[in-house]
């Protein structure tokens, strides 16, 4: 049996030292990654700042050419309206995401007839509600008659 003990020793052994290979494998790979993304998070932040002093400068310019037919107060009046009327329009675009469907109305009920239904929880969970059929139960054309409008409705659980 000390045959067994020695060989039972050498395999946590060697087990042990796989696993801090595999752990440093693992930790230089990590390493390298987070090198490549603080690399290219820095390369995104110096492309905005120098997007930001471009912006300016172009406002700069178009101040300074509405200056040469027009009092500077004016000139730059006009240069921050149209530097407003931008950043409405932008802000505008970021909220409707791209879906924008067309003017929502309010009913008589106060209730939002018209909008689009909010997209999926930030849970996670799933949509927030059931999917619609594609007709009303008991329309015609339907599988059944459908139940009865006043009888009791049950959720399932």
């Amino acid at each position: 049996m000390n045959r067994l003990d020695h060989l039972e020793h050498l395999d946590k052994d060697l087990v042990d030292e796989l696993a801090q290979v595999a752990r440093e494998a693992v930790r230089d790979e990590l390493r390298e990654q987070t090198r490549k993304q603080r690399r290219t998070a820095a390369l995104y932040a110096a492309s905005g700042a120098v997007g930001l002093y471009a912006g300016a400068a172009v406002a700069l310019a178009l101040g300074l050419a509405l200056s040469l037919g027009l009092p500077a107060w004016a000139a730059a009046l006009i240069t921050a309206a149209v530097l407003g009327v931008a950043a409405y329009l932008l802000r505008g675009a970021a909220r409707a995401g791209g879906h924008h469907h067309g003017p929502a109305t309010t009913g008589a009920d106060g209730r939002t007839l018209g909008a689009t239904a909010p997209g999926a929880p930030s849970s996670g969970a799933g949509l927030p509600y059931p999917p619609v059929p594609p007709s009303a139960p008991g329309a015609p054309g339907t599988a059944g008659p459908g139940p009865h409008p006043e009888a009791p409705h049950h959720r399932a659980r």
